[in-house]
């Protein structure tokens, strides 16, 4: 204020040219220029600083460059505005002009409160973007934070506010302790989403992008949004599932997304005719997959004699692959079963299909020849 009072000890004396009844005016006019020439400099000085903050891989700088820019205008104008407002109160005796100093103060708090919030959502991009964090951020964890940041700061700047209209913050407090009883009973299955999410935003049994699924409802799926009431999943068939968060808490919860390995669990039958060939067999198969480059041979690895099967003499295998991407397992799938064929046929056996042996007496195809050549 004493700037303010300053500014205009000096209007005045340059308004003395001008008359002394419309001294006011020019008064008006020149902090409103001087208002504008504020804000050019404050729009140079952002450039400047944003430039300087291209050229560096902090996350800060560039969200505290990118969220002052639109609210600094704001303020200037806002002081400038408000500081002609009140000249012209004084000298118009108008009554509407009795707010400005109520309005000005109010307008700080809203406006440094838009800053904060611009900063804390530019922030959270900059952190989530790969360009400028060299090591990977949980997206989840940012967008929680993210978000009980600037609920806090808009539920602080509206306490604020209030304070400085003239409300009791304590009555407030009070009737809304109150009033939060009624409020959880009506909207129970509301609160049960919000605390399920906040649940899902502390444990993390999934974060967006995991591919989740559970064997209780069902659900499967990417997750694309993890909100407050409802998480999205798109489905394998580019549908749109929404799930209320409450439902998280009394289900189970598959991530296949945090698999370190694929399992390769296959049963291969040889013919009967073949028994002969089935320990090299084991041994050949065996053997590949320890020399195979995609088999984690670190993992459990099991090639064995099986089952006496109807039609086959059955074995199994029983690895793990290194990749856990869906599409590169199959193809390292396709090339193991592959190989498998090729060391059965290189051992002269086959594989084993359905067949059906029928055992007839001699007797019965005698008599049958028998009977034939009696027709003929």
């Amino acid at each position: 204020m004493h700037q303010v009072e300053f500014l205009r000890e000096k209007l005045k004396l340059f308004s003395g040219w001008v008359g002394e009844g419309n001294s006011w005016i020019v008064e008006i006019f020149v902090i409103v220029f001087l208002t504008l020439l504020a804000a050019w400099f404050l729009q140079r000085f952002i450039d400047r600083l944003a430039r300087r903050a291209e050229g560096t891989a902090n996350p800060w700088d560039d969200a505290l460059v990118g969220a002052i820019e639109a609210p600094g205008r704001v303020l200037v104008w806002l002081l400038g505005l408000s500081v002609a407002a009140g000249i012209a109160g004084e000298q118009t005796g108008v009554s509407i002009f009795d707010y400005v100093a109520e309005f000005r103060e109010v307008g700080v708090i809203l406006v440094l409160a838009w800053f904060a919030v611009r900063f804390v959502r530019n922030a959270e991009e900059n952190l989530r973007d790969p360009r400028y964090t060299s090591k990977p951020v949980d997206v989840t964890t940012v967008r929680a934070i993210g978000k009980l940041v600037r609920i806090s700061i808009l539920i602080t700047a509206a306490m604020v506010v209030m304070q400085k209209l003239g409300y009791s913050i304590s009555g407030v407090l009070a009737f809304g302790g109150i009033g939060g009883l009624a409020v959880g009973f009506a909207a129970k299955d509301l609160l049960a989403n919000f605390f399920g999410g906040l649940m899902i935003y502390l444990d993390r049994p999934f974060a967006v992008g995991d591919w989740i699924r559970s064997p209780d409802k069902e659900i499967e799926g990417t997750v694309e949004d993890i909100g407050w009431r409802l998480t999205r999943i798109r489905t394998f068939d580019k549908r749109p599932l929404y799930i209320p968060n409450a439902t998280f808490t009394q289900i189970s919860v598959e991530n296949p997304s945090r698999m370190l390995n694929r399992r390769i669990y296959e049963t291969i039958g040889v013919r009967y005719d073949d028994a002969a060939a089935i320990p090299g067999i084991i041994s050949s198969v065996k053997e590949m997959l320890k020399q195979h480059p995609e088999i984690d041979t670190q993992q459990t690895l099991i090639v064995n004699f099986n089952a006496f099967a109807a039609s086959s003499l059955d074995f199994f295998i029983y690895t793990f692959t290194k990749t856990t991407d869906w599409i590169r397992y199959h193809e390292i799938k396709q090339d193991v079963l592959l190989r498998v064929l090729q060391i059965i046929d290189e051992h002269g056996a086959s594989c084993a299909f359905p067949t059906r042996t029928v055992h007839m007496p001699d007797n019965l195809r005698l008599e049958t020849i028998q009977a034939a050549g009696v027709r003929e």
